[in-house]
């Protein structure tokens, strides 16, 4: 009898674990907090200034569910892909297939809005100093030096996001100190510009689709579940961190806004700058070149984060056989996901060139609707296959279900609200996941290894 000597098998390369509580919050408030300086106003264009603040708080009440639900699920699940890893585990490969492309086209459409912001933000100070310049140029090498970064090391990006962040962040509270809000009169004119609601109930209705980019992307920090040095104490404290910053943020910006512009103005389609404008109206040179930096960074930061989250989506599902593995591959020396990072960048200077930024906005919000739409019913089948005290949980959210009935819910009527303004967009973007979903299952799902699709180390689920 011949014993046969096994080769050893090569060790599979993992990403590092190197980010703390901070990094969590960078990433998640890093990726939103370019709402609030852009995008949120054209809900005001949709259903006037009080409108707009209805749409505030109603979409605030959905990202809190949201926020909730992530964290106790993403703080049990820690695994690169975010919400397609807890579809993968919760309820099978075809929604994960679909999850996973939802994050990287939200990520990906919303990366291309902020490099085409900053881009024209570039043109618009040029112009101020009297220099008539593109912008394409700019938004172009502002992406390739981001994904360069993230190509790099995570470390040092997440890092970088959490410096430009709490700058942008600050740039906000300046502004709402530089304009006396304790002298109502004096420089915040509501009483003068708060006129009710110009298109009625429907029109706020209607305002909840842009509402959302107050918050559009804070469930962004699952994506660096994975890379956390203690994902049941980073994850939870630094996404429900992350979405108190933008619920102050987001009510800060209305405010002052709303109080130095009038809603027609604010509303207006070709309005990019909100937050920069009402610095201008103040008169001040200082919060003017204050608001411009606090914008630019905004929007730095919400595109590399954007791109580390994009990356991560689409190298999981590579890593998952879902997508080619050579995807799934991982950088030897910066332990990135190098592949993933490059192929996505052309996609994103795509869209920033040549798709207006009112409609890549739409792209993004439509897929991260439908991401929100699916977190529900994974909570639901999370709590019954594994009920409190069968597996070790990083946060348990209160009041279960009653954030899931209500996240459902609000996603159903913001659902509407877009087709009032965009049902093409809605209509195609349906048409797109549905093609999608039949050449997963009818072509790539026989790549998957079904085997190695449930690598959580828990006890067999209830029922089963």
């Amino acid at each position: 009898m011949t014993l046969q000597m096994q080769a050893p098998q090569p060790k599979q390369l993992q990403l590092l674990k190197v980010l703390g509580p901070a990094h969590i919050w960078a990433l998640g408030v890093g990726i939103v907090l370019v709402g609030e300086f852009m995008g949120w106003n054209y809900a005001v264009g949709k259903g006037g200034a009080i409108g707009a603040l209805i749409a505030c708080w109603v979409i605030g009440l959905l990202y809190t569910c949201v926020a909730m639900i992530d964290s106790e699920i993403t703080s049990t699940v820690a695994a690169a892909g975010g919400q397609y890893t807890q579809a993968k585990h919760m309820i099978g490969p075809l929604m994960a297939f679909n999850v996973g492309l939802y994050l990287v086209l939200a990520y990906t459409m919303l990366e291309a809005g902020d490099v085409q912001v900053a881009g024209q933000l570039i043109q618009i100070g040029a112009g101020n100093l009297g220099y008539n310049i593109p912008w394409q140029p700019f938004t172009v090498l502002s992406l390739v030096l981001l994904a360069y970064m993230n190509y790099r090391g995570v470390l040092a990006t997440l890092t970088v996001n959490l410096v430009i962040t709490a700058a942008a962040f600050a740039s906000i509270i300046i502004l709402v100190i530089g304009t006396q809000p304790w002298h109502p009169g004096a420089v915040l004119l509501h009483k003068e510009l708060l006129t009710g609601l110009p298109y009625g109930w429907i029109g706020v209705l209607a305002s909840l689709h842009f509402g959302i980019w107050y918050y559009l992307g804070i469930e962004g920090t699952c994506q660096a579940a994975e890379e956390v040095r203690s994902p049941g104490r980073a994850l939870p404290m630094g996404t429900m961190l992350g979405i108190i910053t933008l619920l102050i943020a987001a009510a800060l910006t209305w405010y002052v806004c709303c109080g130095l512009l009038p809603w027609e103005y604010l509303g207006w389609d070709n309005e990019l700058a909100p937050l920069y404008d009402a610095a201008h109206v103040t008169g001040s040179p200082t919060l003017t070149v204050i608001l411009f930096v606090g914008t630019l960074f905004s929007a730095i930061a919400s595109a590399n984060g954007c791109i580390n989250d994009a990356a991560r989506a689409w190298f999981s599902m590579g890593r998952d056989r879902y997508l080619p593995i050579w995807f799934g591959a991982v950088h030897p020396g910066y332990r990135t996901p190098f592949r993933s990072i490059i192929f996505l960048m052309p996609v994103a200077i795509i869209f920033a060139l040549f798709i207006p930024l009112a409609q890549v906005i739409t792209f993004s919000i439509l897929s991260g609707l439908l991401n929100y739409t699916f977190m529900p019913i994974n909570m639901v089948k999370f709590r019954r296959m594994w009920p409190l005290g069968s597996i070790q949980r990083g946060f348990e959210h209160p009041f279960h279900p009653f954030p899931s009935i209500v996240l459902f819910t609000l996603c159903s009527i913001t659902f509407f609200a877009v087709y009032l303004g965009y049902g093409r967009q809605l209509l195609a973007m349906m048409a797109f996941y549905i093609a999608a979903s039949c050449w997963f299952a009818f072509y790539r799902y026989r790549y998957v290894k079904r085997g190695d699709q449930f690598t959580m180390p828990w006890p067999r689920p209830a029922g089963y």
